[in-house]
């Protein structure tokens, strides 16, 4: 058993700023109260928490995946969705330990810096803020994409006009400015996009689903599981594997979640469940409308045409109305947590404490959505966002491992104030498997985003002994 706070703990800054350290938190179900009076009020619920984990993981399995998974390993492809969810529950187990015994701000980047130390800690906790600003940048264009093929669906005129851009760029700066004018709001409307999301979808897969098993008609079921073996269903789970990466987004903003003992696990669990669910009953449905060699040919747009083979154009009009929304949900929750990882490094004196002021307001830190927002439009304006968008999923796959190594550093060190409400069963299995398989599809991605994800990587440890090397995190809460 270790101590509460290790001697020598806390150090400074460049510019002589130290650690905001607290006693351990006492939540009264609304807001996290600390010696030092209150931090962010807990205004996300349980439903928001799913929302949030939901609406940030259903975009790119969705809309994207299916004809490229389906040309890659045929109807197998919803074992390779099915591969992906058990991957990303055994990272979801121990982040939810972790989030349980520090609902803080920061998710990852918080759990890692206490059991590992700062410098893993500013490692990881730079490269997300800025893969999260890649991702964000990434879905409003996705966002500009889906609104562009809508208005050529419905008919309306643009004029030749290229609208992708300026629409993603007004959609961004209209859900930061939404994010600094109270979490609650953001929280909103995250609940109510996702719930129509669903809705749709549900509908859309349900119907599909039935009439591949024969009751509207001739059933309709897939060609052979296996068309080209079974080695493609792994190799193509790798690919899929960036659907799930929006779970840990649950524990960032776990600062703002209430009753977080419970909340924070049933949401992070309860989303990739949900999700994995929708992911293989997609490659059923489309398999089932399309042989995988057809699905493969129509691309990035196969969803639009199984909707359409099954509901006519109001189909097609319909799924990209979900698209639409899949990409706001994500850009969304995607801006708040950007925020609340800025938030969280800034506290924590890695980078300027300024960047932690809170709106007296709104209860928002408005610095940390600016550096949140900001960038982001930056990139928007500037295009080429889809590698950035797999360097975002290399950050995101380093911290998830570097996770399960921190529940075992945790288990082994077990501080005082170490008491998480939620344990999990045969720790190190599930957590070495995790960290494991994270580390393992990195292996898979591309050449370029790997180099350019440990760039940033390197970068990161670069400003940490340059601007915060006397600053001590491992073990304090």
């Amino acid at each position: 058993m270790g101590t509460s706070q290790p001697p020598g703990s806390g150090g400074t800054n460049e510019s002589g700023e130290a650690p905001v350290q607290v006693a351990p938190p006492t939540t009264d179900g609304e807001t996290t109260v600390t010696e030092e009076g209150s931090e962010l009020e807990r205004s996300i619920g349980l439903k928001g928490g799913v929302a949030i984990g939901v609406g940030t993981m259903i975009g790119a399995g969705i809309f994207v995946f299916p004809g490229l998974a389906a040309g890659r390993a045929g109807p197998a492809a919803a074992g390779s969705f099915a591969i992906g969810a058990v991957v990303a529950l055994l990272v979801a187990l121990p982040a939810s330990e972790l989030a349980t015994a520090m609902p803080k701000s920061g998710g990852g980047y918080y759990f890692i810096s206490r059991a590992l130390g700062a410098l893993p800690g500013a490692v990881v906790g730079i490269s997300i803020w800025l893969g999260l600003v890649f991702a964000t940048a990434f879905y409003l264009v996705g966002f500009g994409n889906y609104a562009a093929a809508l208005l050529a669906e419905a008919g309306v005129p643009v004029g030749g006009v290229p609208v992708v851009v300026p629409l993603a760029l007004v959609f961004g700066v209209a859900l930061t400015v939404l994010n600094l004018f109270g979490t609650e709001n953001a929280a909103k409307l995250q609940n109510y996009v996702v719930g129509v999301l669903l809705t749709i979808l549900v509908a859309f897969l349900g119907y599909g689903g039935l009439d591949a098993v024969g009751v509207f008609g001739n059933a309709s079921t897939p060609e052979t599981f296996f068309p080209r073996g079974v080695m493609p269903m792994f190799t193509t789970a790798a690919l899929v594997f960036t659907s799930y990466l929006g779970f840990a987004q649950v524990a960032t903003v776990a600062g703002d979640i209430k009753d977080p003992g419970r909340s924070l696990p049933l949401a992070m669990v309860g989303s990739v469940v949900i999700v994995g669910v929708l992911y293989v009953s997609t490659i059923f449905v489309a398999t089932s409308a399309f042989g995988s060699e057809a699905l493969s040919r129509f691309g990035e747009t196969a969803i639009v045409e199984v909707a359409r083979a099954y509901f006519g154009n109001a189909g097609a009009l319909a799924i990209l109305v979900a698209g639409l929304l899949a990409t706001v949900s994500s850009a969304n929750a995607s801006i708040l947590s950007t925020s609340r990882a800025v938030f969280a490094i800034s506290k924590d004196a890695l980078v300027p404490q300024y960047a932690s002021r809170l709106n007296l307001t709104y209860g928002t830190p408005h610095v940390a959505l600016a550096m949140a927002g900001g960038p982001v439009l930056v990139l928007v304006a500037l295009g080429e966002v889809e590698v950035l968008a797999e360097v975002a999923s290399f950050l995101h796959l380093v911290m998830y491992g570097l996770m399960c190594v921190a529940l075992v550093a945790m288990r082994r060190d077990e501080p005082e104030w170490y008491d998480p409400d939620f344990r999990v069963p045969a720790y190190w299995l599930v957590a070495g498997v995790g960290a494991v398989a994270s580390f393992a599809l990195i292996g898979f991605m591309q050449r370029a985003s790997q180099i350019i994800g440990l760039a940033i990587m390197v970068a990161a440890a670069g400003w940490y002994k340059y601007y915060a090397s006397d600053v001590r995190l491992k073990g304090v809460l």
